[in-house]
């Protein structure tokens, strides 16, 4: 039914035809708009009409429409911005997905708009309020609390003790400092989110110029800053344990209900499993969830009739006195996922194609009505093949898999695969700070479970012994990613296997086996972009194999053919002339158009017959969709992040970056190893859940990254900065104080333990907003020279580039140490060892390319790597109570036994023996223990421990270590450590998480 436009809103004529943000207020019941510089500034006593437009990858916009009502507004007020919200649906083809954003309760994708936060002021068009400047009042001292990991929601709460809580982030903002209260009970990543909030006040009411502290629920008087918050409430007292506000949750959630409405009336259907046929297209419908009511509007229904629906939603929640709860609007054919998740087997969604045209129409309509309605704008498409974001000319090692080992592979068989194998390989590439490195896994069609399983666990194993400074991939032959192919250049996958595994399954089956052999008959599908990305693939020896769009090699032993599609292009061509010196070297191919084969041709395909002439198109590229993810007891729960940024990615967490296409894992430096280890279990598991419903495949290529190694081809989807994430290693300089940085080349030598001294989200966002620091500037780019036509890397010829050359953590690089490097060491060296300052002596040997470095004799490590591993990576001794410890007789295994030879030392063993127990200082233990102490091991002294020390003074958790553990972790004495100046203490107490 058509929808007729004489009532729509002229104001809303040539909206939506942008990617961006375009906001309206409601004033005296009309639409004004609100210009670009106030967005984001709301009033208590007004209501608004927000419309976001996105612009999508296949060139179409996509619609998001929100209309705010502020807690003063007028009903009248909030009627119109209800309504006025249909009339801008209409106008932008009944395409919208609309929301109703009550204040205090907004939805995370409305608040993703405006970020870090909102922060309504009172007043109002209606009221006759005066808006106020900022900087045109008295600073008043206002008190909020915030709520929420990773969207804010803000509230101002009176100031007053009372308003206080151990659960949530409270704000106090006074003329000259901001003070952030952490309630007990409140996370790590609540907090970090919190200071962009205090960023924001700091930068809105006091032009960036002003003192912020941190106060922690607990600390009661011992801090300074800590006094002068609770002065500023009269004085300390127990806070309430039930918090002041009601909880920041929805209206409880009940079954869905679907309701019927015909005219203006709601109407209940029977039905106990909610289906896609029990919507008509000539109705609207209410989906009542309880948290949220959807109104369904069917695509043959008139504009009246949709405002009907959305006022019969509003009177639903009026009726049940549900404040809270949300009411989403959505047309026909363009359902939300979490809508279509209701229901039981929705069909698949189908692409939209009549936005535009159902667009035109409204424009041909306003033009009628006198209006100066413009052409509906359409966004500028993206290249449906993105170039690959990786460099092509680094180094490359391949192993094949055999049943629970892998075999290295020479340089001419590297890029050789057969469909019944799994390969492991590792490449190293000029990146955006220095050397990258991808580790991945490929599992051919055929290959057999066992050996999958195995090139996981081997894969991992390489992963660590980088100490996770590497990129892993896993890849299913025909779902290979973009940056696959050009690692290898010219790769050839062939039909059967060589492993072991795979001979053994197919003779137990009794499967024939079909392994390529060059005296028999094969065919070959020959595709790529250029001489650095070209494949050509094995398929089965038929005519139906064939397709216009290609270019095919047909063998028969000696006898070759090369046969030209129609629709093939010349590179096409010059591809298979290149893939021929690899399958059929030396051999005189008979060059074949298609249309004019011989019968021999035929003859070998078995018979002629029909075949395609569409090119293979693999999984394109979609707009990508972040989520946060939690995972326990094997169960994935995600959160999606609406317009994320670098900075919603927190080291404490895991989040899943989707863009169909592949999957992204991204893994924070803070999360727990046992979480850590299942990463890609995690991405597994976000496949079979299929968050978004587009029939994702399983075997789709999944990405595990590591905070701080994030590759081009992952930070392209962000609007990156490698000054926030680039790893280095920090250390504290217990005399100045300084900050050193490790490279990267460097940081594979070092136990993992110390890259956890960067801090967790909190700490670093904290000396950004309370100090100021920046983060550090970017690092010369190693990039290889790109074209300025192309835009793509310049590659040497083929001729001057090495991929025998394989980078791993056993081979030592030439180059000396930085200084930074010398520094870290030389607190864990031996005084008597040589001048640090001498770069140690260059190992240039090279492996043979038909060795694999795993069989190599690794290169001995520098005496300094040597000592700082072995000072962190021998175990630590068991604490107990001192009272109890002082009178253990010392034990044959707790003697000391001879050092290491530091060059015996390797740092990439997988089985590394072990190492002995360090003995006990009884002397001290019996010093401390007729003190009556308690002595508890670090772990459980650690902020973030997860089994922590109880009954103890979280302000001095330091003293709790034994006098032998305190020097490990501190550098110095007890002694030492209490002549320092508050600040330094603190310092270091930040950094090993005791503080």
């Amino acid at each position: 039914m058509a929808v007729s436009m004489k009532e729509v809103d002229p104001v809303f004529q040539a909206a939506g035809q942008k990617d961006g943000l375009e906001i309206w207020r409601i004033e005296k019941l009309q639409v004004v708009p609100v210009p670009k510089e106030s967005h984001g500034k709301f009033f208590t006593g007004d209501s608004y009409v927000i419309l976001k437009t996105t612009a999508l990858k296949n060139g179409s916009f996509r619609h998001d429409i929100h209309y705010w009502l502020g807690k003063n507004t007028s009903q009248d007020e909030a009627g119109t911005a209800a309504i006025k919200t249909v009339e801008l649906d209409a106008a932008l083809g009944g395409r919208a997905v609309q929301y109703r954003e009550v204040q205090g309760n907004e939805t995370e994708k409305f608040l993703s708009y405006f970020k870090p936060c909102i922060i309504p002021e009172e007043g109002g068009v209606a009221s006759g309020f005066r808006h106020t400047e900022v900087n045109e009042r008295e600073h008043q001292t206002r008190l909020f609390v915030c709520r929420g990991k990773h969207t804010v929601h803000v509230k101002e709460v009176p100031f007053a003790r009372s308003s206080l809580n151990h659960d949530d982030i409270f704000i106090l903002d006074t003329k000259s400092k901001i003070f952030q209260f952490n309630g007990s009970n409140s996370s790590i990543q609540e907090r970090a989110k919190a200071l962009e909030v205090v960023q924001y006040l700091k930068d809105t009411n006091h032009d960036g110029k002003c003192e912020v502290a941190a106060v922690e629920d607990g600390k009661l008087m011992a801090d300074a800053d800590a006094g002068e918050f609770w002065a500023l409430f009269g004085g300390f007292a127990p806070l309430p344990r039930k918090p002041f506000s009601e909880l920041n949750g929805k209206d409880s959630a009940s079954t869905s209900k679907l309701l019927c409405v015909n005219k203006g009336q709601t109407a209940p259907i029977d039905s106990e499993i909610l289906t896609r046929e029990l919507l008509d297209s000539t109705k609207c419908y209410l989906l009542d969830c309880g948290s949220e009511i959807y109104a369904w509007m069917g695509r043959e229904t008139t504009l009246e009739e949709r405002k009907r629906a959305g006022s019969a939603a509003e009177e639903l929640l009026r009726e049940g006195n549900r404040s809270r709860s949300h009411i989403i609007r959505l047309m026909e054919g363009f359902e939300t996922v979490i809508f279509r998740s209701k229901f039981d087997k929705w069909p698949k969604k189908a692409d939209a194609v009549v936005s535009d045209e159902s667009r035109g129409k409204v424009a041909a309509l306003l033009k009628r009505q006198g209006f100066n309605f413009k052409s509906p704008a359409k966004a500028a498409p993206v290249k449906q093949e993105p170039q690959p974001q990786i460099d092509c000319t680094g180094n490359l090692q391949v192993w094949r898999v055999n049943g629970s080992e892998k075999t290295f592979l020479s340089f001419s068989e590297q890029c050789k695969f057969y469909s019944g194998d799994c390969y492991i390989f590792q490449y190293t590439y000029p990146g955006e700070n220095g050397d990258e490195c991808l580790i991945g896994t490929w599992f051919g069609k055929k290959s057999v479970q066992e050996e999958r399983s195995a090139a996981t666990s081997l894969a991992d194993k390489m992963i660590e012994s980088l100490k996770f400074q590497a990129v892993l991939v896993r890849v299913y032959e025909g779902k290979e990613p973009i940056e696959f192919f050009p690692i290898f250049q010219n790769l050839v996958i062939y039909k059967g296997g060589t492993s072991t595994g795979y001979k053994k399954f197919i003779s137990e089956k009794g499967i024939e086996d079909d392994t390529y052999s060059e005296s028999g008959v094969a065919l070959f599908r020959v595709q790529g972009s250029g001489p650095e990305n070209m494949q050509a693939i094995q398929v089965d020896t038929a005519a139906s194999s064939l397709n216009s769009s290609y270019c095919y090699i047909l063998h028969d032993g000696d006898t070759v053919f090369t046969w030209i599609g129609n629709l093939s292009s010349s590179m096409d061509q010059e591809l298979a002339e290149r893939q021929l010196d690899v399958i059929k070297p030396n051999l005189q191919s008979r060059l074949l158009k298609e249309g004019s084969e011989y019968d021999q041709f035929w003859k070998l395909l078995g018979v002629k017959s029909e075949y395609s002439s569409q090119k293979i198109v693999r999984d394109q590229e979609s707009d990508p969709h972040l989520f946060a993810c939690t995972f326990s007891k094997g169960v994935l729960k995600v959160r999606e992040i609406f317009n994320f940024t670098q900075d919603d990615l927190m080291t404490e967490d895991i989040f899943i970056l989707d863009c169909r296409s592949c999957v992204f894992v991204w893994v924070g430096q803070r999360v727990d190893t046992k979480i850590r280890a299942q990463a890609l279990n995690i991405g597994e598991k976000f496949l079979e859940l299929d968050i978004l419903m587009e029939n994702v495949s399983r075997e789709t290529p999944l990405y595990v990254i590591t905070e701080g190694s994030e590759p081009q081809y992952f930070t392209r989807f962000f609007t990156w900065d490698f000054a926030k994430s680039a790893v280095s290693l920090y250390l504290l300089d217990y005399s100045a104080f300084g900050v050193f940085e490790i490279s990267r080349a460097e940081l594979i030598f070092l136990p993992y333990e110390l890259f956890q001294m960067h801090g967790n989200s909190f700490e670093r966002r904290l000396s950004i907003v309370k100090d100021g620091v920046k983060p550090r500037a970017d690092k010369p780019k190693r990039r290889p020279t790109t074209s300025a036509h192309t835009g793509r890397s310049s590659v040497p010829d083929k001729s001057q580039r090495s991929r025998s050359m394989s980078f791993s953590p056993d081979r030592v690089r030439v180059r000396g140490r930085s200084p930074a490097f010398n520094a870290l060491a030389a607190n864990f060296e031996n005084p008597n060892a040589r001048n640090l300052s001498t770069p140690p002596p260059v190992v240039r040997k090279q492996l043979p390319k038909s060795v694999s470095p795993d069989s190599s004799k690794p290169p001995p490590r520098t005496a300094s790597i040597a000592a700082i591993s072995a000072s962190l990576e021998r175990p630590k001794a068991t604490l107990i109570p001192k009272s109890i410890k002082a009178n253990k007789p010392q034990t044959e295994a707790s003697k000391p036994k001879p050092e290491t030879n530091a060059k015996e030392i390797n740092p990439t063993n997988d089985n590394p023996a072990a190492t002995p127990t360090v003995q006990e200082d009884v002397k001290e233990s019996q010093a401390e223990g007729e003190e009556g102490l308690l002595v508890y091991p670090y772990d459980r002294l650690r902020t973030s421990s997860t089994n922590p020390a109880t009954d103890i003074d979280v302000t001095r958790r330091e003293t709790y270590l034994s006098s032998t553990e305190f020097r490990e972790r501190f550098g110095m004495t007890k002694e030492a450590f209490a002549k320092l100046p508050k600040w330094k203490q603190n310092r270091l107490k930040i950094a090993l998480q005791l503080f």
